[in-house]
């Protein structure tokens, strides 16, 4: 049976066993409640809400803190809006210029929802552990603001779906949002002749009982002075929606410092030389070297890069004995493997990931997937080397590319396997005087070594790490967001980085004052990564002015007042900003709409 299938059976199972406990009404004797289509619990408890009162005692420190939030939801709400108006622009531009993008994997609808498991960009263990703390945060947040403006709160509770998800606090709607007005019942005008009866017999009911009380000297209860009742200021109000953006800000805020500062600093490179491959019968199959083990030292020299290894092995002779270490899972292991009687070269290079339509490159062959091995002298070592050689050509000049070809290739080889081509380049786009190839190069080197019958990945760990560290110190710019928001995403290259976790750690070790922690070290990283940047987005999120996220609430509350300034009449302000903010709402969900359904539609026109 398929992991699929497992977790069908268990989905399945739970719906049915939380569907018979509601209708039998098992759930609302211990005051749980259900909402959404999966179902999620919502398990309620009035234990803790004195914790809330506590907490809530500096009450001039949360009114200030509450005050900047909502300083940072306008800040919020017109950068999130302005990122909305933008991208659907760009879309819109498309259409007119007929370069939709196709639908993928960015613009499906299930990578919108921040659910881990059904959101493909965001990992289940460490989206869980986010998601946990940004509602806890968020809800709790609100919670004590509640208490801070004398405002009920009812409940306080988890949220629950096969697993926790999230906790809630519980206010009291009619003091925060103001006594809905009753609204009378009367016969429906398509009752039917039981419900007509039934009307006619109540009423009967009322008025035979009020004629029968008619001159009978009934005592009047004993009056009661009534509780004075209390609603939110729309101030109030204010200050309690902001107090979940600020609180997820902040949390935000102290989770990538901690990640970007001492964490990132306790963690180094390991290895730019990974297997990926192993050819079977290999010496290296025979010595025991397994696929994603990082090859650390060969000999007694350390090994950082596969130009490290490659160096060494040019000096090695035929039947020598290598002693190769190499990490996996944390655990470094020594191999011995013997050098073959007639050692076969090994190749680094710079692999080809694309080519430009009619460029030299194109008409001379070239294929992606091939990898660039020599341009005239220069051995491609690295995409440095590459650039560096372009760099220093001129239009027209012609060089000699030697490639080493895909498995399908079927033109002219030289005895060490490799194709040569000699190629005129042509003039630069961007300049018209430097040569051009039209080779778009891969983002990470290769190194192809027959002598030991394996292929090496070097991804340039040390650099991808310094890449991270800089982050911080482009804030100051809005590319510097435009990469936080979207690293897990979009990363730096289109790959996404969602952690130090799978073959990525695998480049890294802890060192400094992380050295004990081992592999733990990239828990917490983990951790204080998607911790920070769920509560970045959701903060971002809800700072929305749509109805009902929260910042839609503030900006119809703020609204109010500011038409009320000028009109002094409650219910023409009450009347315009209700259609400010509704309008406000509908355009932002028919632009995610658009963002989603768009690149479909652009397809069938």
């Amino acid at each position: 049976m398929s992991g699929t299938s497992i977790a069908l059976g268990i989905f399945l199972l739970y719906w049915f066993l939380i569907s018979f406990l509601d209708r039998k009404g098992i759930l609302k004797k211990y005051n749980i409640s259900t909402f959404g289509p999966f179902p999620i619990l919502m398990i309620r408890t009035t234990k803790g809400l004195k914790l809330l009162d506590i907490l809530a005692r500096p009450k001039r420190y949360w009114r200030v803190f509450a005050n900047i939030g909502i300083l940072m939801m306008f800040a919020g709400m017109a950068a999130m809006f302005l990122v909305i108006m933008i991208s659907d622009l760009a879309l819109y531009t498309s259409f007119l210029n007929n370069t939709v993008p196709a639908p993928g994997k960015y613009n499906a609808p299930r990578n919108i929802l921040l659910i881990p498991g059904l959101n493909e960009f965001i990992p289940f263990t460490w989206g869980v552990i986010a998601l946990i703390v940004t509602l806890v945060v968020h809800e709790f947040s609100h919670a004590i603001l509640c208490r801070v403006e004398g405002i009920r709160v009812k409940s306080m509770g988890i949220l629950f779906a096969l697993v926790p998800i999230g906790g809630f606090a519980e206010p009291d709607d009619e003091q925060l949002f103001g006594k809905k007005e009753d609204v009378k019942t009367e016969l429906p005008l398509t009752a039917t002749i039981e419900e007509i009866q039934e009307w006619e017999q109540k009423e009967g009911e009322k008025k035979l009982k009020e004629e029968t009380n008619e001159g009978i000297d009934v005592p009047k209860p004993k009056e009661t002075k009534p509780e004075p009742e209390v609603v939110a200021t729309r101030t109030q109000r204010s200050r309690i929606l902001a107090a979940g953006v600020m609180a997820n800000f902040c949390v935000a805020f102290v989770a990538l410092l901690l990640f970007f500062g001492p964490v990132l600093g306790a963690i180094a490179p390991l290895s730019d030389a990974m297997i990926v491959g192993i050819n079977e019968s290999s010496p290296a199959q025979l010595a025991g070297l397994q696929k994603d083990m990082v090859i650390t030292q060969i000999d007694d020299t350390n090994v950082t890069t596969g130009i490290d290894l490659l160096s060494y092995l040019e000096k090695v002779e035929p039947g020598d004995t290598l002693r190769i270490h190499a990490s996996k899972d944390s655990v470094v292991s020594v191999y011995n493997l013997k050098v073959p009687s007639s050692p076969e070269k090994c190749f680094s290079g710079v692999p080809v990931g694309g080519i430009v339509e009619g460029s030299p490159a194109e008409a001379a062959g070239i294929k992606t997937g091939m990898t660039m091995l020599r341009i005239n002298d220069t051995r491609m070592r690295s995409i440095a080397s590459f650039i560096s050689v372009m760099e220093g050509t001129k239009a027209n000049q012609t060089i000699e590319v030697e490639m080493l070809p895909s498995a399908n290739y079927t033109g002219v080889l030289t005895e060490n396997g490799t194709a040569i081509f000699d190629i005129q380049l042509a003039p630069n786009p961007s300049d018209g005087e430097s040569g051009f190839l039209g080779v778009i190069y891969g983002n990470k080197g290769v190194l192809e070594c027959k002598m030991l019958g394996i292929s090496i990945w070097m991804p340039q760990a040390k650099f991808y790490l310094e890449a991270l560290k800089q982050i911080p110190s482009l804030l100051d710019k809005p590319v510097g967001w435009i990469i936080l928001f979207g690293l897990p995403i979009y990363g730096f290259a289109g790959e996404g980085f969602r952690g130090f976790s799978g073959t990525i750690a695998q480049f890294y070790h802890p060192v400094g004052w992380a050295e004990p922690l081992g592999v733990g070290i990239f828990w917490i990283a983990n951790s204080l990564l998607w911790i920070g940047w769920l509560n970045f987005y959701v903060g971002l999120f809800n700072c929305l002015p749509a109805v009902p996220l929260d910042g839609g609430h503030v900006f119809r509350d703020f609204s109010y007042s500011l038409v009320y300034r000028f009109t002094r009449n409650e219910a023409v302000s009450e009347k315009v900003s209700n259609t400010i903010t509704g309008s406000l709402s509908m355009l932002i969900m028919f632009s995610f709409l658009f963002m989603i359904f768009g690149p479909f539609i652009g397809q069938w026109i």
